[in-house]
Formats: structure tokens, sequence, C-alpha cells
């Protein structure tokens, strides 16, 4: 039994002795919060520049979600469940009341289905900046992050508008949120290797500078 036990310990933390992020169980979740913006700096100043590459081109696929989290519960009704207030599910865990307010735009709602979950950083731009080298488990992982602030409930328009544009061409239009959108970004893109480009760099330095 010790020695399976220390076999286990060694195995989850090779990745991280190997500087790759360790992909932690799709169980294991906690309140997102972005790291303080002097650590975001920081971090921002460890990301690789490079430029972006779509091949082999991008697959949505790639990326299951939403996964069973507890229960019956999905990615989407935990984080709709996690960012709304008096919330309340059917036995299915189906959303069917509660009150929630979009970080991204301070637009307030009591209806589920106005609500999207945002990847702060899209799947595709994850994929054009490393993510394509990933396994599909490491994707999913990805996909389905409720430990890192990587998943947003937000008013459904917005997050359409976004698409999969990095921060060099979409902000969040709340101006007291994009100090926290920007800490957010360098926080995922750090824990999880991805590369960034050029603008990419200069925009997070711009923003984090006024943090």
């Amino acid at each position: 039994m010790m020695f399976a036990s220390l076999s286990a310990i060694i195995l989850l933390l090779l990745p991280a002795v190997l500087g790759a992020p360790v992909f932690q169980s799709l169980s294991s979740r906690a309140l997102p919060t972005p790291i303080a913006a002097s650590t975001a700096r920081t971090y921002l100043g460890q990301l690789t520049v490079a430029a972006d590459s779509n091949s082999p081109a991008y697959d949505r696929a790639r990326f299951k979600h939403w996964d069973i989290i507890s229960g019956s519960c999905d990615t989407r009704e935990t984080v709709l469940k996690r960012d709304g207030t008096s919330v309340v599910t059917d036995s299915s865990c189906g959303v069917t009341s509660g009150h929630w307010v979009s970080p991204y735009d301070g637009v307030a709602t009591d209806l589920a289905g106005d609500l999207d979950i945002d990847h702060v950083v899209p799947l595709k731009e994850a994929w054009i900046s490393g993510a394509r080298s990933w396994t599909d488990a490491q994707r999913e992982a990805f996909a389905n992050d409720l430990t890192r602030p990587q998943l947003a409930a937000v008013t459904d328009n917005l997050n359409q508008s976004k698409g999969d544009k990095d921060v060099t061409n979409w902000l969040p239009p709340l101006a007291s949120y994009k100090c926290t959108y920007a800490r957010a970004w360098v926080q995922v893109k750090h824990y999880y290797g991805l590369t960034i480009d050029s603008a990419e760099k200069t925009t997070l330095t711009n923003l984090l500078s006024g943090c």
C-alpha cells in the first residue's frame, strides 16, 4: 500500500516537475479568483511570445464539454449555480430560477436562458496558442475548468459578439472589469503554458499597467 501511495504521488507531481500544466480532476472546483495585478505582470513576462498557428485546423469537438461535475449537474449548470443568487434547480439539476449579474456588462437577469457560459480564453484561442498539441483529455479538462477564472456566466449576446477573439480584439464593455479580465486571461494562459502573440502582449501590458 505504501508503494502504491508513493507511486500515485509521483504521478501527480511529475507534470509540475516537468513544467507542464497539472490537469486536475474535473470534480475539483473552487470559486475562481484572478491573481493580483502584480502577479499577473510577473506571469505576463514569463509567457512565450509566438505567432498563433491554426495547423492543424481548429475543431471545437476536440474540446469535450459540458462534463458531469456532481450528480447530474454538468459544468454549465454548476457555473450557473455558482455565479447566481437564490438559484433553484429541478431534480435533473436544470436551473429553474435565480438571479445573475453578468460581470462583463453589469446586466442583471432572472432568466438562465439569457446567459452563456463564456470561456475567458476561448477554445480556439487556446488551440492556436498551444492546445492543438495537447491530448483530448487535457483539452476536456481545459474546457471544463472550474478552478481557474476560466468560466463565467455572462449575457448571451455579449458572449456571442466575443466569439473566439483575444484581448486585442475584444474586451468586456464594463470598464471596471477590464483589469479583472486581463488578470484572469494571463492566469489561465500561464497555468496552461499557452503562448501569446506580440499584439496580445502589448494589450495586456497596457491593461495591467493601469490595474
